[in-house]
């Protein structure tokens, strides 16, 4: 039987980007070791140009060479915890991470932990005037079902992408017969980085590997040319704008457990 979502009364701590590190692996798992403590945090953040890799990506032996040559243009790779693909990151983009601890079977949960999270990127996007739902898109990077995508069916273009990481919390003897875990949501939302300049350094790096994948920049949209598509106003301080939207969604967020 499939789990069904249901929402625990625990607010998100949304925390301050100075207080976490750098490196984004380094932040994972400070976000993993507060959830593991018992709390529910939330990151909002935004990286510097740079590139970040699932530990998948491990496999071609290619892989450490390219890496060395992306930094020494200025653009560091980063290995993630979650899964999916090769994701851009850098001005224009801003993260949410979500970390809270999840008692459940390993996996029962993870298409709610994915609808939780599209449902918090969906409603502060819309209160901004810009209407999304989860869906493929195939050709955008890091494709996957659980993509945030503007635009009707075939025509849709992926705006935020979706990740999970579950990692097993030691219990006492009492308290093994339903597991805990840490569970790491992040998000990759699209404001107004330029689709050209970030298809273009994920394909290079893609055709440096040899690893057959390409993406088309044409499958991806910011909020910023989603509001212009709509005939809004772009308004200059946009990325902030997203940042308040989704801190106002947070402060009402409940937690995703399995009822």
């Amino acid at each position: 039987m499939p789990a069904r979502l249901s929402f625990l009364p625990m607010p998100f701590a949304l925390l301050d980007p100075a207080s976490l590190a750098g490196d984004p692996l380094d932040a994972e798992e400070a976000l993993l070791a507060r959830a593991a403590s018992g709390e529910a945090v939330a990151h909002i953040w935004t990286a510097p140009v740079s590139l970040s890799l699932p530990r998948s990506y491990q496999r071609y032996p290619a892989l450490a060479d390219a890496r060395a040559s992306f930094a020494r243009r200025g653009c560091p790779v980063w290995l993630r915890l979650s899964g999916g693909g090769l994701v851009p990151q850098g001005p224009g983009i801003v993260n949410l991470s979500l970390a809270y601890p999840v008692r459940a079977p390993m996996g029962t949960l993870s298409d709610a932990v994915y609808l939780h999270l599209c449902r918090i990127l969906g409603d502060a996007l819309y209160t901004l005037g810009v209407l999304t739902h989860h869906q493929a898109v195939e050709g955008s990077f890091c494709d996957g079902r659980f993509n945030l995508a503007w635009g009707p069916g075939n025509d849709a273009r992926k705006i935020a992408g979706t990740a999970q990481y579950w990692r097993r919390v030691p219990q006492s003897s009492d308290d093994r017969d339903t597991p805990l875990y840490a569970v790491l949501a992040h998000a990759v939302l699209l404001v107004n980085a330029d689709p050209v300049e970030i298809n273009e350094r994920a394909n290079a790096f893609e055709a440096l590997i040899s690893s057959g994948r390409s993406y088309q920049e044409m499958k991806v949209v910011t909020v910023a040319q989603a509001l212009a598509y709509e005939c809004f106003d772009i308004p200059a301080d946009l990325q902030a704008r997203v940042c308040d939207a989704l801190a106002a969604r947070l402060a009402q967020a409940a937690l995703p457990e399995v009822g």
